[in-house]
C-alpha cells in the first residue's frame, strides 16, 4: 500500500487525542515541588509517543513540537527546574498542547497541517527551536543509529515469538475496506464479552467470545493478514480452554484477552512503526498466553488442516452433484449496503442546500406578497377615483352646447379635439328624449373603460393571490419533503450510543483496578441513537467524567462502610432523547463535591479574597471546577482529580453547541449532565438585529425574550446587572461587546434575550428580535478560523451572510492579551546547547548553575498600541511583561502574580494612575514596588501630584526606548539596594 488507510488514520487520531488529553490534564505536575519521577516519565512517554507516531504518518511539524514537549519532561526527570522556569515552561507546554490539538483537528478534517500556526508558535518560543548545525545533527543521528542498532542486535539475539509469525500477504485496498469494519465489530464484541465475563461468568458469553475470536482468526487468514490470524489463533486457544472448562475465568485471563484486543487492533491498522516496537508488545503477550496454554505440535495442526480440507472438498463435491436451485433462488437479495460517512456528509450538505433554497424561496414569496399589497392599495385608489368620476360625469345631463351649431366646439381633455370625433346630427338627438335613449360622449366612454380596467386589475389580483397560495402550499410540501429527507439521512448517520458504552466500561474497570476500589457500572439507554460525528467528539469528555467519578468521586471501601454505604461504589451512565437534543448523565454515589474545599482552593489560588470567597454560592463554586488548572485534589495522580481537565471537557462540549451542568450533594455523590444536539449541520436559530447588522443565536440556549428599560440596567463593579422576576441577572450588551454603534431604545425599551449559558441565566441586549428559523451552519474558512466568537455563518434569503454567535464565548469573553516570550527567559535554558546531556542524565543536577529570576514589569495603559509598543521595548531588554488596560486590572495582576516594577498612565477608566498609586501604598506587600508614570500630561502640577502619591519616576510621551530602559534599570537597581527581596512573583 502507498500510505496509511483511513481506518489506521482514525486510530492514530484517537490515540493522539487521548495522549494530548493526558498531557493537558497532568502537565501541571511539572511545577509541583514533590512530583514523582515516574509521573514525569509517564508524561515523557505520552509526548514521545505523539512525536514518534506522528512522524511515522508524515506529520513532521506535529512531531517536532511534540518532541520539544517530550524533551521538557525528559529534562525535568534528570535535572531540577528552578521556580522561575516553572511559569514559562508550563506556558510553553500548555500552548504546545493547544497548537497540537488544533493541528490534529485540521489534519483530521483537511489532511494538512496548519503551517501558519506552527510557525507562529515557533516564533513565539524561538528559544525552544534553536538552529543546530547540520553536521552536528547528522553526526548525532549517525551515532544514535549505531547505538540503536547495537542495542537491537543485543536485544533480539533471544528467539522471539514475532520471528515465528508468518509474513502478511499483499492485501488490496478494496478488500481491507470491507474486512476492517467487520473485524472491528467482532473485536468490539470480544471486549463486551470479556467485561461481562469478569462481572458475571456464564457459558453463553464464553461461547460468544470464542465464536467472535474464531471469526477474526479465520477472516484474517482468508484475506492474507497471517500475523493477525496467528495471534488471534493463540488467543482462541486460551478461550477454548475456558470453554472446555480447563481454565476458569479470572482477572488475569481477562487482562490478557483485553491486551490481545489492543494488539490485534494495531495489527489490523498496521500501526507498528518498526519490528522492534511490534515485538515489544506481542512477545510478552504470547509469552503470557503460552504460560497458560502451551503451544501444540505442528503435526496436529497440519492434520487438522488436512482433515478440514478433505471435509471441505467432500462437502464441495456433494454440493456440486446436488441439483441446481432455480435461478430466482440462487442469489438472495442483499438487505444492506455499506456507505461511507463522507458520502453521507455530502448528502447531508445537499439537504442543507435545500433548506437554504427553501428559505430563499420564502424570502421571494414574502417580497411578492409585499408587491401584491402595494398593488392592492393602488387598485383601491383607482377604484375610488373611477367611482368619483362616474358619479360626476357618467350620468350628467347632455348639454345643448355639445350639439353642433349653438356654441363653439369644446375640447375633450382625454380624447383630443371635438372636431375629430364623429358628428351626431341634431335631428337624431331631438328625436328621442334622454329617458328614451342613453347619450354617450367621450367622457362616458372613458368612464366605462376605467371601470373595465379596474375590474381586470381586480381579477388579476385575485388570480395572483390564488397563485401565491398555491406556491405557499408547494413550499410547505417542499419543506416537509426536505425535513423527511433530512430525518432519513440523519437516521442513516445515527449509531447507538451503546457502541461508546464498551469503552466506558473498560475505562471504569481499569480505573477501579488502579485505585483499588470495587465499582459497579450501570449503563442505561444504550439504544439511544446519536450522530456518529458527535459520538466521536463526545467520547473523550465522557471517558474523563467516568474516570474522575471512580478516582475521586467514589470513596474507599472503609470510608463507605463508615458512612453506611454499600462496599461497591455505584456509577450510572444514562442517555435519553428529549426534543432535538440528547442528554447524557454520569452520576456516582460517592462523596460529592466538597464546596468548602473548593472555596479554600479558590482562596489558595489567589482568585478571590477570603471575604469574597465566603460569599460565593454553590453554583458559583461549581463554576470554578471548570477553570483551567483548578483542582481540589491534595495531589495529582494518574487518575485526574475532580476539576482537573473539566475545562477541556466543557470546551469540547461547547464546540458541539452543547452544554454541561453539574449538581451535587455532599455525601450523596455528583451528577454531570451533558446536553448535545442530534446533528451539527442543521439547527434552529433566533435572529436578532443590532443597528444594520443581523446575527443568529442558537435557539437551544434561549429561555425567553423580554423588554427592558435602560434605567433598569445597573453597572456594578464593571458588570451590567438587572433584575428578572426578582433574580439578579447579568446583562451583556451586544453593541458594546462587538464594538457596534450604540443601541437606541425603541419607544423607551431595549429587547433582551435571556439565555442559559454555563448553568446561569444571562440577558443579551439587542435592538430587535426578528424571529426564528432553521439554518445551515457554514464554516467561515481558513482565513477567519481564529475568530472564535463566530463558529460559523448562514445565508440570508437575500444572499447576505448572517454570523452565528458562540454564546459561551460571548458571555465568558477572554480579553487576555498574548505576547511572545523573550529569548532571554530562563525557560530557554532548557533548550540551550548542552540541555540534551542534562535531559539524558549525563550531567548531574548539582552541576547545573542556577538562573536568576525573571524581572516582571506591569504596563498599565488604556491605549492598546501604547501597551504593546512599550511592552516590546521591555521584552527586547529581557524583562517579562504583563499588560493591563487600566489601573484596576493592573492591581489585580499585581495581587495575583506580583511584579518588580509598574509603568502606568495617569488617565485610565475604572482606576486612574493616581488611584492606582494610592491603592498600592495601602498594602504592605505592594508598598515598596517602584512605579514609573508615563503620560502625555507634561505639566508640573501632574508631576508633583504623581511624585506626592509615591511615583518613583515620571516620563512624558512619546518616550524614547533608551530613555525608558535606562529609567527602568535605575529604578530596579535602586529598589534592590533598598530591599533585597521585592514583591513576591508567583508563577502561573
Amino acid at each position: 500500500m502507498n500510505g496509511p488507510n483511513q481506518e489506521s488514520l482514525e486510530l492514530f487520531f484517537q490515540e493522539a487525542s487521548e495522549n494530548l488529553q493526558y498531557l493537558r490534564e497532568y502537565s501541571g505536575l511539572l511545577q509541583e515541588p514533590q512530583t514523582k519521577p515516574e509521573d514525569l516519565e509517564k508524561l515523557y512517554i505520552a509526548a514521545h509517543s505523539l512525536a514518534g507516531t506522528s512522524a511515522s504518518y508524515g506529520y513532521s511539524q506535529f512531531s517536532e513540537v511534540a518532541a520539544k514537549a517530550a524533551h521538557v519532561f525528559h529534562y525535568a526527570m534528570n535535572a531540577t527546574l528552578t521556580p522561575d522556569m516553572h511559569g514559562p515552561l508550563t506556558e510553553f507546554i500548555s500552548d504546545a498542547i493547544s497548537v497540537l490539538e488544533f493541528d490534529l483537528l485540521q489534519v483530521s478534517s483537511g489532511g494538512t497541517e496548519t503551517a501558519e500556526d506552527m510557525a507562529a508558535f515557533k516564533q513565539r518560543y524561538a528559544f525552544a527551536f534553536p538552529a543546530a548545525p547540520a553536521q552536528e545533527s547528522a553526526d548525532e543521528a549517525s551515532a544514535n543509529a549505531e547505538v540503536n542498532g547495537a542495542a537491537s542486535r543485543d536485544t533480539y539475539e533471544v528467539p522471539s515469538f514475532v520471528d515465528r509469525l508468518p509474513e502478511d500477504s499483499e492485501v488490496p485496498e478494496e478488500v481491507l475496506e470491507f474486512f476492517i469494519p467487520e473485524a472491528e465489530e467482532h473485536l468490539q464484541a470480544v471486549t463486551e464479552c470479556l467485561l461481562t465475563l469478569e462481572a458475571a461468568p456464564n457459558a453463553e458469553e464464553i461461547h460468544r467470545l470464542f465464536r467472535s475470536m474464531h471469526t477474526v482468526k479465520g477472516s484474517a487468514a482468508q484475506v492474507g493478514l497471517h500475523r493477525l490470524s496467528a495471534v488471534a489463533h493463540r488467543v482462541e486457544d486460551l478461550i477454548g480452554q475456558l470453554r472446555d472448562g480447563a481454565l476458569q475465568p479470572s482477572a488475569e485471563i481477562v487482562d490478557i484477552c483485553l491486551e490481545s484486543v489492543d494488539v490485534l487492533k494495531k495489527l489490523l491498522h498496521r500501526q507498528w512503526t518498526n519490528a522492534a516496537e511490534m515485538a515489544a508488545a506481542i512477545d510478552p503477550l504470547l509469552a503470557r498466553v503460552s504460560e497458560l496454554v502451551p503451544e501444540t505440535v505442528e503435526e496436529g495442526v497440519a492434520e487438522t488442516a488436512v482433515t478440514t480440507t478433505e471435509k471441505g472438498a467432500q462437502e464441495s463435491s456433494a454440493k456440486t452433484t446436488a441439483p441446481r436451485a432455480p435461478a430466482s433462488q440462487a442469489l438472495p437479495q442483499a438487505k444492506s449496503v455499506r456507505i461511507s460517512l463522507e458520502r453521507l456528509d455530502r448528502m447531508m450538505n445537499a439537504v442543507g442546500e435545500l433548506v437554504i433554497n427553501r428559505t430563499r424561496m420564502l424570502g421571494r414569496l414574502s417580497e411578492l406578497s409585499k408587491l401584491v399589497e402595494v398593488l392592492t392599495f393602488s387598485k383601491g385608489r383607482l377604484a375610488n377615483k373611477v367611482s368619483e368620476f362616474q358619479e360626476k360625469h357618467e350620468f350628467s345631463r347632455l348639454h345643448v352646447g355639445l350639439v353642433p351649431g349653438s356654441h363653439a366646439p369644446q375640447m375633450d381633455t382625454f380624447g383630443g379635439s371635438f372636431k375629430a370625433k364623429p358628428a351626431i346630427m341634431s335631428n337624431d338627438l331631438l328625436e328621442f328624449s334622454e329617458l328614451e335613449m342613453d347619450r354617450y360622449d367621450d367622457v362616458n366612454i372613458l368612464s366605462r373603460s376605467l371601470t373595465e380596467i379596474s375590474s381586470d386589475v381586480t381579477e388579476v389580483l385575485t388570480q395572483l393571490e390564488s397563485f401565491m397560495g398555491r406556491v405557499d402550499s408547494d413550499i410547505d410540501e417542499f419543506t416537509k419533503l426536505a425535513h423527511h429527507l433530512q430525518d432519513e439521512i440523519t437516521a442513516a448517520r445515527m449509531v447507538p450510543i451503546g457502541n461508546l458504552y464498551t469503552r466506558l466500561s473498560r475505562t471504569v474497570r481499569d480505573a477501579a483496578k488502579a485505585s483499588g476500589k470495587p465499582v459497579e457500572l450501570v449503563l442505561e439507554g444504550a439504544e439511544t441513537e446519536l450522530d456518529n460525528n458527535i459520538i466521536q467528539h463526545i467520547s473523550d469528555p465522557l471517558i474523563h467524567l467516568v474516570r474522575n467519578a471512580v478516582a475521586h468521586g467514589i470513596e474507599s471501601s472503609e470510608v463507605r462502610q463508615s458512612a453506611g454505604k454499600p462496599d461497591r461504589g455505584h456509577i450510572a451512565v444514562r442517555a435519553y432523547h428529549r426534543g432535538n437534543h440528547i442528554f447524557i448523565e454520569v452520576e456516582d454515589d460517592g462523596r460529592g463535591i466538597d464546596y468548602e474545599r473548593v472555596r479554600q482552593g479558590v482562596i489558595q489560588a489567589g482568585e478571590l479574597s477570603p471575604v469574597a470567597a465566603g460569599e460565593l454560592s454553590e453554583r458559583e463554586l461549581r463554576e470554578y471546577l471548570f477553570r483551567p488548572g483548578f483542582s481540589t485534589a491534595a495531589s495529582m495522580t494518574e487518575l485526574a482529580g475532580r476539576g482537573v481537565g473539566l475545562d477541556v471537557v466543557r470546551s469540547n462540549v461547547h464546540a458541539l453547541n452543547g452544554e454541561i451542568e453539574v449538581r451535587s450533594e455532599v455525601g450523596n455523590g455528583a451528577c454531570f449532565t451533558v446536553k448535545v444536539p442530534l446533528t451539527l449541520i442543521i439547527s434552529q436559530a433566533l435572529f436578532v438585529r443590532c443597528g444594520t447588522s443581523t446575527f443568529a443565536l442558537p435557539l437551544a440556549f434561549v429561555e425567553e425574550i423580554r423588554r427592558l428599560r435602560p434605567e433598569e440596567i445597573e453597572d456594578v463593579g464593571g458588570k451590567l446587572l438587572t433584575r428578572v422576576r426578582g433574580a439578579v441577572t447579568e446583562v451583556v450588551r451586544l453593541d458594546l461587546q462587538l464594538a457596534l454603534p450604540p443601541l437606541e431604545p425603541l419607544n423607551g425599551y431595549f429587547h433582551m434575550v435571556i439565555v442559559k449559558v454555563a448553568g446561569k441565566h444571562v440577558g443579551i441586549v439587542v435592538e430587535e428580535v426578528l424571529g426564528k428559523d432553521e439554518i445551515v451552519i457554514k464554516n467561515l474558512g481558513d482565513y477567519l478560523r481564529r475568530v472564535k466568537l463566530f463558529p460559523g455563518t448562514t445565508i440570508a434569503p437575500d444572499g447576505s451572510l448572517i454570523l452565528l454567535i458562540d454564546l459561551n464565548r460571548l458571555v465568558l469573553a477572554d480579553t487576555a492579551e498574548r505576547h511572545a516570550l523573550p529569548s532571554s527567559s530562563p525557560a530557554a535554558r532548557v533548550f540551550a546547547p548542552g540541555a540534551e546531556a542534562v535531559a539524558a542524565g549525563s550531567i548531574p543536577a548539582e552541576a547545573v548553575d542556577a538562573v536568576a529570576n525573571d524581572r516582571v514589569v506591569v504596563v498599565a495603559d488604556d491605549s492598546i498600541s501604547v501597551r504593546k509598543f512599550v511592552g516590546r521595548m521591555l521584552e527586547k531588554a529581557g524583562y517579562r511583561v504583563k499588560l493591563a488596560s487600566d489601573g484596576l486590572e493592573a492591581s489585580e495582576i499585581v495581587a495575583q502574580v506580583g511584579c518588580h516594577l509598574i509603568i502606568t498612565d495617569l488617565e485610565m477608566p475604572r482606576m486612574n494612575g493616581y488611584e492606582l498609586l494610592a491603592h498600592l501604598r495601602q498594602a504592605p506587600a505592594t508598598r515598596r514596588i517602584p512605579v514609573l508614570v508615563v503620560t502625555s500630561r507634561a505639566g508640573a502640577k501632574h508631576r508633583e501630584r504623581a511624585l506626592k502619591e509615591g511615583a518613583a519616576g515620571f516620563l512624558t510621551k512619546p518616550v524614547q526606548e533608551d530613555q525608558l530602559i535606562a529609567t527602568v534599570t535605575s529604578l530596579m537597581e535602586a529598589a534592590e539596594e533598598r530591599q533585597n527581596v521585592l514583591a513576591p512573583v508567583r508563577q502561573n
